[in-house]
């Protein structure tokens, strides 16, 4: 028996709601596209979402639409996929890292007034593995030095911490579809937010600064379209808003799931030596997008590969970004520049975690994972 990394649970109500796409007009951003803007709007209870391509387009977009670009620092953390760091180098501006909790992996909201220079324009907050970061706290370091708060919400769509959802504290939460998310189309992201002329901006740069986009231009009689700012091609197409739409009404159901395995994963790595995991913190919702176990940095490696041979599925999440051959190269990072965010990056090994995983292949997961330890 093998255990799969990740499995989607897509199935026949997002078939047919693609088949639907088909048979309509539009295949690029259309009425689909808008329809689901509006379904997760009212699911995040944010005014406004623009659908994106990825989230590495809503991050770039939020970005370019703040106007952060060359002589601009942004501040966010070095545990991240790569993304969350080049995108603020596609803008045209220079990333700088605060280093992380040691419970939760989460940006340390303590350490990110040291980083805070006169070029500083804004900060990334990342919700690591479904955890929220400490948005009353980053929020208030982002307004009295005024600058832009923006989420990477890859992780979290469910998330929340003390009554705080994505999206509600910051300029703009964004988010990620991607193959392993807890809701996919494969590729795609979005960006919500309760701006409404941020929102606006962001429908411009989406689509090359035009303003008017194809389902504007050929709903009934042709309508003449401008060019008003530099734009870039990053929209949500119809065939993801099909693929999307049918999960929004799922996404509690699927958690419930995960957070069954999540918990039964607790439950059993807390008794267990030679292997920790991040902390919830009390108030919290977690999302459970990933469940992380840290072990021996000696023997990381070993136990990823005896995993690997019991036939499960793993990840590392994530090696720290400032210790990537381009960024140490581009920048002079070296090790101890960002401790605890290295600990974890030698530490750190994901497990299985989807909601269709059956309790077979959950308690081969844990069996593996006792007996690569020992």
């Amino acid at each position: 028996m093998k255990v799969e990394f990740y499995r989607h649970s897509l199935g026949s109500a997002e078939g047919q709601s693609v088949a639907h796409a088909l048979e309509g007009l539009f295949l690029t951003a259309g009425p689909l596209t808008r329809k689901f803007e509006e379904k997760f709007a009212q699911y995040l209870n944010c005014q406004r979402v623009v659908g994106t391509y990825s989230c590495t387009t809503a991050l770039f977009l939020c970005l370019k639409a703040l106007e952060i670009g060359h002589g601009d620092e942004v501040i966010t953390t070095p545990m991240t996929f790569i993304a969350t760091a080049n995108v603020i180098l596609e803008a045209g501006a220079v990333p700088v890292f605060a280093d992380v909790e040691d419970t939760t992996g989460n940006i340390n909201a303590e350490l990110i007034e040291n980083a805070i220079t006169a070029k500083t324009k804004a900060i990334i907050a990342v919700h690591l593995y479904g955890h929220l970061c400490d948005m009353k706290k980053i929020n208030d370091i982002a307004r009295r030095h005024g600058l832009f708060l923006i989420e990477d919400t890859a992780h979290c769509v469910e998330g929340e911490r003390d009554g705080i959802r994505p999206g509600s504290f910051s300029d703009a939460a964004c988010f990620s579809f991607y193959a392993t998310k807890n809701m996919t189309s494969g590729e795609g992201g979005a960006v919500a937010t309760n701006n409404e002329s941020l929102a606006e901006k962001l429908i411009l740069l989406r689509s090359h600064g035009m303003n008017k986009e194809a389902a504007d231009r050929y709903n009934g009689k042709y309508r003449h379209w401008d060019m008003v700012c530099m734009g870039y091609k990053g929209n949500m197409f119809d065939i993801q808003a099909a693929l999307l739409l049918p999960q929004i009404p799922e996404l509690e159901n699927k958690l419930k799931k995960r957070q069954e395995i999540f918990n039964k994963y607790v439950s059993v790595f807390s008794d267990m030596d030679g292997v920790e995991f991040p902390i919830t913190l009390s108030g919290t919702k977690h999302a459970c997008h990933l469940f992380t176990i840290w072990v021996n940095p000696d023997k990381r490696d070993d136990i990823l590969n005896a995993l690997q041979e019991e036939g499960i599925g793993v990840a590392v999440n994530y090696r720290p970004v400032h210790l990537l051959t381009y960024y140490r190269k581009t920048f002079g990072y070296k090790e101890e520049s960002f401790p605890v965010a290295e600990m974890i990056g030698k530490r750190t090994i994901s497990l299985p975690l989807y909601p269709n995983m059956g309790e077979d292949a959950v308690g081969k997961v844990i069996e593996a994972v006792q007996k690569s330890v020992r």
